[in-house]
């Protein structure tokens, strides 16, 4: 082993004590937040299909239901802006911006652990035919569903409040 190779196995190992001494454990560790959130946040039933995207975006990361502990109550909103508009033509690219304003509650108590909002985005171009304007829409749609909800799961695995019960 050479010297600079010594230098960094020895940087490498302090950064590993450093983050061990200020808490740091990872979210699908032991005792992490990845696995004590696993089925137990209940998301509002779904009325739209942005909804229905949503949390089963939200389920697939976090699974279905079985004995939670949380209920997470949301409202998304959707705005279209088009840009890249051609004359004669319309809008060539629009971009859809997407907003999830979301409480996450404690079942036994109704007291909030979490509350917030995710911002995110996702474009489809409309330059082709009337069906695949509307596929396309539709797609970008449900990317934006997922970016959502992985946003939110992101930030309830960092939120302190939410580990697991003792």
């Amino acid at each position: 082993m050479s010297l600079s190779d010594r230098r960094r196995f020895l940087a490498g190992l302090g950064a590993l004590t450093l983050t061990a001494g200020c808490g740091f454990r990872p979210v699908y560790g032991t005792g992490g937040n990845g696995r004590a959130l696993r089925g137990a946040v209940r998301a509002d039933d779904p009325v739209s299909r942005a909804d229905f995207q949503f949390v089963a975006a939200f389920e697939d990361v976090l699974g279905r239901p079985d004995g939670p502990r949380y209920a997470l109550a949301y409202t998304i909103t959707q705005d279209e802006v088009e840009g890249g508009i051609l004359q004669n033509f319309g809008a060539t690219r629009i971009q859809l911006f997407g907003t999830l304003d979301f409480i996450v509650s404690d079942l036994a108590t109704g007291t909030e652990r979490a509350t917030g909002q995710i911002l995110a985005n996702a474009a489809y171009s409309a330059t082709s035919t009337q069906l695949s304007t509307l596929t396309a829409a539709e797609d970008a749609e449900l990317r934006l569903m997922r970016m959502l909800a992985e946003g939110l799961i992101t930030r309830l695995y960092t939120e302190p409040g939410l580990a697991a019960p003792a």
